[in-house]
């Protein structure tokens, strides 16, 4: 199967370049510029794109081109920095513009270059102008030797250029945002230049998945995270299609959790999968853990550390070995609103075998990496560390398994459906691994937990309530978020002076990228006034209003 090297010199895009060119059926991965070539080469890349970056090429210490892209004589893409790094690389010139473009500019093209030959068009005579994404201050203001200008701006006089005999094509603007006209047709076009076969699809890994999963794992015990969501689910059904009953699903209920999701997840994952599962309560633990921490790494940080330190243990219990930790009682429940003994119930069956687990699953998708910076992406700075991926801690008795490291969410819901899961489950709404934790601004108590708790039931409740296809299929995912921000209200007469609520309900297909969701006035007016009613110690409501970016999804 054909692939398609994307390097990352540090663009805020550069996911988003991955995401158009899995949409053109190609399979690619993004590595760092400064990646070891055996590694980036082990992919057998069939072209190379470089992204666009924050540097500009004459900066001291400045971003270089690998050697390896051209030695490869391999077709190659540049965007922004990537075409600047390519004419200073071959012997063209990159100067400071004069006039910086910044957002929308009109593209003067010409349709001779293979990347601007579009079979029809919806935009006004002539074809060739359409709208583009600048945001650049350096330019190309001479041409490497065998290139010549395919493109042009009022500002940039080279706005795209072209080696055809190389197969080298450069753009100054972004083609992968969506704000950039025919943009997926021009990464098409470069596709089809390039020769690259396009016959991936998010179902087509899955026999190869687990093939590399039964070469990896032998008659090894594995056990799986579980947590009810989409991610995890996937991963746990695409291990077990792979090793069957080498597999043991554990499901730790850290207290976090929405309400009555414990008791669906346990009913719901067991009757799907058919897997052993294995159902700990282990809120008291969380909570003693985070106990009067308000910083949402260090609450991250946390809850990966516990959450794996509770798998280790369990782990060994499942397969009859001595426990390398004292497994404490739990005195409180998660979801329910109640507290009761700790306990551990095991669905299904017995153990994983005889030999001791060295590898655990983890549903770990590639926006995860993305945002905490991942080894794949040590070039981008970390927005936040996901639980999966930088909050877990550096000393743990697994290997980790993460078959879908490398897909987008739409990505990881086809598979879902290729492998047999109901669509009520696919199409479940993602929830964070540290749970309520980080909706729960502050301290996290148990308190304020339920009071959370009940605020996003509403939630859930009034947008299903309006009806599914019109809210629902909308909307990728709404919840509440309880802010540790007091205000003044008055109610019977009376002041009140308590916590302040938000609801973030965003509308996307990849999760890289969100706006905010315009639901009715109506729904918004029933969620807060049942929700300054049923839940005490609330007594405002605000919508947010901000896409992402600038925002994250999550608040924390």
């Amino acid at each position: 199967m054909d692939s398609i090297a994307i390097l990352d010199f540090g663009s805020q895009y550069s996911q988003l370049i991955a995401r158009r060119v899995r949409e053109a059926s190609v399979y690619c991965e993004l590595f760092p510029h400064d990646a070891p070539a055996e590694k980036v080469l082990g992919l057998r890349p069939r072209a190379f794109i470089l992204s666009g970056g924050p540097n500009s090429v004459y900066d001291p210490g400045a971003p270089a081109l690998p050697d390896y892209v051209l030695k490869s004589g391999l077709p190659i893409l540049g965007i922004c920095y990537g075409m600047q790094l390519l004419a200073h690389t071959l012997g063209g010139h990159v100067q400071a513009s004069s006039v910086r473009e910044y957002g929308s500019a009109e593209l003067r093209a010409s349709t001779d270059s293979r990347l601007f030959q579009f079979p029809t068009s919806d935009l006004p005579p002539p074809a060739s102008h359409f709208q583009v994404w600048m945001s650049h201050g350096d330019k190309v203001d001479r041409l490497p030797p065998g290139f010549h200008a395919v493109a042009a701006s009022d500002s940039c006089a080279i706005a795209a250029m072209e080696d055809p005999a190389r197969k080298i094509f450069a753009l100054q603007f972004h083609p992968e945002v969506n704000h950039t006209q025919r943009g997926r047709e021009i990464i098409q076009n470069f596709i089809a230049a390039a020769h690259v076969s396009a016959e991936w699809t998010p179902g087509s890994m899955v026999e190869e998945s687990i093939a590399k999963i039964r070469a990896r794992v032998g008659s090894a015990p594995v056990v799986a995270g579980v947590s009810g969501g989409v991610d995890s689910a996937v991963a746990a059904a695409l291990v077990y299609r792979a090793v069957g009953s080498q597999l043991t699903c554990i499901f730790v209920d850290t207290g976090m959790l929405r309400q009555g999701e414990p008791e669906q997840v346990i009913e719901t994952f067991g009757k799907t999968l058919g897997a052993k599962l294995t159902a700990v309560n282990a809120a008291e633990e969380f909570l003693d853990a985070l106990a009067g921490v308000t910083d949402p790494e260090h609450k991250r940080k946390i809850i990966g550390e516990k959450f794996i330190r509770i798998f280790e243990r369990e782990a060994q219990r499942v397969v009859g070995l001595p426990s390398p930790v004292e497994h404490p009682a739990c005195t409180c429940g998660a979801g329910t609103g109640e507290r009761s003994e700790a306990k551990s119930k095991e669905r299904d069956g017995g153990g994983a075998g005889s030999e001791g687990i060295r590898f655990l699953v983890q549903g770990t998708i590639y926006p995860d990496v993305v945002e905490s910076r991942g080894p794949e992406r040590q070039a981008a700075a970390r927005i936040k560390t996901h639980h999966n991926v930088g909050g877990l801690p550096q000393e743990m008795d697994f290997e980790l398994i993460e078959p879908l490291r490398y897909l987008f969410k739409d990505e990881v819901r086809a598979v879902g459906l290729k492998l047999g899961l109901p669509e009520s489950l696919v199409w479940r709404q993602p929830f964070p691994g540290p749970g309520l934790a980080v909706r729960c601004l502050g301290e996290v108590t148990w308190e304020r937990l339920e009071a959370l708790r009940a605020a996003d039931k509403i939630v859930a409740d009034e947008l299903d309530a309006g009806g599914a296809e019109r809210l629902r299929g909308g909307t990728a995912q709404a919840f509440a978020v309880l802010l540790p921000v007091r205000s003044v209200g008055v109610m019977g007469d009376g002041r009140t002076y308590q916590a302040v609520c938000a609801i973030r309900a965003v509308t996307t297909d990849d999760f890289m990228t969100a706006d905010w969701a315009r639901l009715p006035y109506d729904v918004l007016a029933r969620i807060s006034s049942r929700i300054v009613n049923e839940v005490k110690g609330v007594n405002r409501v605000v919508y947010d209003i901000t896409s992402k970016p600038p925002a994250t999804i999550e608040w924390e």
